[in-house]
């Protein structure tokens, strides 16, 4: 059997907030809160776990953070695979 790496492409995704279903060419497929919604490289759509995500892809792009304030007063790193909700701190942006 020959051996394969998967080329990088940038792909869009969303955390998942509610059950979902979505219709694919492989059939329905559902998606719970806090898979991911992944928008492929053709537009298409498809649920993945968090886990799986967290393994095949890295944060990439404009919203990827290092640190934000946290609270007013710490400095922390973000969870890069989640949509940063704290400001920017100005000495490390």
């Amino acid at each position: 059997m020959s051996q394969f790496t998967k080329k990088p492409v940038e792909i869009e995704a969303v955390r998942i907030t509610e059950r979902i279903s979505i219709r694919t060419r492989e059939g329905t497929l559902h998606g719970y809160p806090g898979d991911w919604l992944i928008t492929g490289i053709k537009g298409e759509q498809y649920p993945c776990d968090d886990e799986i995500f967290r393994e095949t892809y890295e944060p990439s792009g404009p919203d990827k953070c290092s640190y934000c304030e946290h609270g007013g007063k710490e400095k922390r790193p973000c969870d890069s695979y989640e949509v940063c909700t704290f400001k920017w701190k100005d000495d490390v942006r």
